[in-house]
């Protein structure tokens, strides 16, 4: 019984450092605290918050992703759907949407599309991501008349940003 000690030594020293190997291989490896999705006060990722953009302070997903409004819509209701909704893909939520910080939650809810799926709305407008913005914070669908009609940045207050067109070219008339 005379290493029982050494092992029980080792034993221990060996439970922390594993615990530090695993924590360093965590999924993806480049995950912050800064990137991780705002919470609403239910805990949940918020589906509609404001972030900071080029455009001022705008609505985003809860990836950072800038949020728009389509000038064709009308009475709250979509009017993107087929290849508009792939280039705009419609902003979705599994029941009540949530808000985050900056977002009025009494102007947040969802309407019904032409497929019966539920889709956000903001102040009585649809919502669409642009497919052409690449990151968090993209703006590149502002001003874009596609589809129709032009596209636009929501305010927190839900009305469109003016101004500041998008200088990346985006999608034109089709």
């Amino acid at each position: 019984m005379t290493h029982s000690k050494p092992i029980s030594f080792l034993a221990a020293a060996a439970i922390p450092l594993t615990a530090v190997a695993f924590a360093g291989c965590g999924g993806g490896g480049n995950a912050t605290a800064a990137q991780a999705p705002a919470k609403a006060a239910s805990g949940k990722a918020a589906t509609v918050k404001v972030a900071k953009t080029g455009l001022g302070n705008v609505l985003v997903d809860s990836q950072g992703r800038t949020i728009y409004l389509f000038k064709k819509d009308n009475g709250g209701k979509s009017a993107c759907s087929g290849g508009c909704a792939i280039d705009w893909p419609p902003v979705r939520a599994n029941g009540v949407p949530t808000v985050g910080d900056g977002a009025n939650a009494s102007m947040a809810a969802t309407t019904k599309r032409s497929d019966g799926a539920p889709q956000v709305t903001y102040n009585g407008h649809p919502l669409y991501l642009y497919a052409g913005d690449q990151k968090p914070g993209d703006t590149n669908g502002q001003g874009v008349t596609a589809f129709g009609a032009a596209w636009y940045a929501l305010t927190p207050a839900g009305n469109q940003v003016s101004g500041g067109t998008s200088t990346s070219g985006g999608s034109s008339g089709y």
